[in-house]
């Protein structure tokens, strides 16, 4: 394949610019150790967000804008659910974008009997991102794609690697819908969307485990000398430079063919997870080790970033079933 080379205009580095300042003021590293230390809300967090307008980023013209975002949210281990909201709920029902409501999507899992002029949907499924605090669920069956109450399911938080991220089992017991409340779009045109969003924040959170250890690396002296200046440390910092930058533009890659600059957004998004997920495997591997011990203690906020990259790579299909879709899809397309 190619080397693929993206670049921001103007506009977009203005608005990765303003994202970053707004995401360092509402939601900085102590607010992260708060809500896993201390137990304390994230909503306002959710709210400020609303209040800037990013839960209006809905058009599929915005999706690179979108996608800055979310890097910039993965970089920050983002608490709220805005990943799941933004990628997998509101593009199914784009017009309750502006009621502040958190959502996200059931792909699989679920089936759809008829009942008269409407549905009975039963079924679980489990490994669903937000599932346990969502407000709607997006339910697709072999009928359509539904817009559900969660009070209307019944959610089961699962526990996870990462204890900033939220995964439920959720289950529909001959829940009833209708026509009124089917969406006019398809899983197809949804997922390439919420896989790219997972592989964005995996990227964003890469990048925070790079950033920490390069200033760690500048700070931490052995032998007298900064450990920045060995040479087996700046190989291993080059690998994760390098293996970031290639998800990071399979990720945008990926965004503008879904925002409708390319063909075939599901395999662009499969190369974009692959790609985020070998990313994470080498940056996991090698923040660990040039932080040394300090990398396993508690204290240390590099375990945030970690695990929400870790995290990702198991949401939405690794990065062996991406490969097997890119294959598959270029041996049969």
């Amino acid at each position: 394949m190619a080397a693929v080379i993206f670049e921001f205009d103007e506009d977009q580095r203005f608005w990765q610019t303003t994202v970053r300042e707004a995401v360092a003021k509402e939601c900085p590293p102590s607010l992260v150790r708060s809500v896993v230390d201390g137990g304390v809300d994230p909503a306002p967090v959710w709210a400020a967000y609303s209040r800037h307008g990013w839960t209006e980023l809905t058009e599929r013209g915005e999706t690179v804008e979108l996608a800055i975002l979310l890097e910039e949210l993965g970089r920050a281990v983002d608490p709220t659910p805005y990943l799941a909201t933004m990628t997998q709920f509101v593009p199914f029902f784009p017009e309750t974008a502006a009621r502040g409501q958190a959502g996200t999507a059931v792909f699989e899992g679920v089936t759809a009997t008829p009942d008269g002029d409407g549905w009975l949907l039963s079924g679980t499924a489990r490994h669903i991102l937000d599932g346990d605090r969502a407000d709607w669920f997006a339910v697709a069956t072999d009928a359509g794609v539904f817009a559900v109450p969660a009070a209307r399911a019944t959610a089961v938080a699962t526990p996870v690697f990462d204890p900033l991220l939220h995964v439920a089992e959720v289950s529909f017991d001959g829940v009833r819908v209708t026509a009124a409340g089917r969406s006019g779009v398809g899983v197809a045109e949804v997922r390439p969307l919420a896989v790219t969003g997972i592989a964005l924040s995996m990227v964003g959170a890469c990048q925070r485990v790079l950033d920490l250890v390069l200033e760690h690396a500048r700070t931490r002296q052995q032998f007298g000398v900064p450990i920045g200046s060995f040479q087996a440390v700046k190989h291993k910092a080059a690998d994760m430079h390098v293996a970031i930058e290639r998800a990071r533009a399979l990720a945008y890659y990926a965004a503008l063919v879904i925002a409708g600059e390319g063909d075939n957004p599901a395999y662009a998004a499969s190369m974009a997870k692959a790609a985020a997920g070998e990313c994470q495997g080498l940056v996991f591997r090698h923040g660990f080790q040039l932080f040394g011990a300090m990398g396993y203690t508690w204290e240390n906020d590099l375990q945030f970033a970690l695990k929400r990259a870790k995290s990702g790579e198991l949401l939405l299909g690794g990065a062996a079933e991406h490969r097997a879709l890119i294959v598959e899809e270029h041996l049969c397309g």
